[in-house]
């Protein structure tokens, strides 16, 4: 995600939500441990994450629904998701 589709994201989330909220995030990863576990330190101890692999194996995918105080703190998730390599935004 650049920093200017970050911020235009972060623009509608300012019009259309009101804080605080659950926040339910969605991410793809390929099927490694590694990747999994780089996702889930996204998360708060009190996020409540479901993970479910592809019928192929091949791709998991990470949707977690968390508390959020605040618009940062969920583009804060989206900057260092962005950091995890091949991970998919939904």
């Amino acid at each position: 995600m650049s920093p200017d589709e970050l911020n235009n994201f972060r623009n509608k989330l300012l019009e259309t939500t009101t804080f605080p909220t659950v926040y339910m995030f969605k991410f793809i990863v390929k099927s490694e441990n590694r990747l999994i576990a780089l996702v889930e330190t996204l998360f708060d101890e009190d996020a409540e994450i479901h993970i479910k692999e592809s019928s192929s194996g091949k791709y998991t995918s990470i949707t977690a629904k968390q508390v959020v105080v605040d618009v940062d703190s969920i583009t804060n998730v989206y900057q260092k998701a962005n950091e995890i390599p091949g991970i998919i935004f939904l």
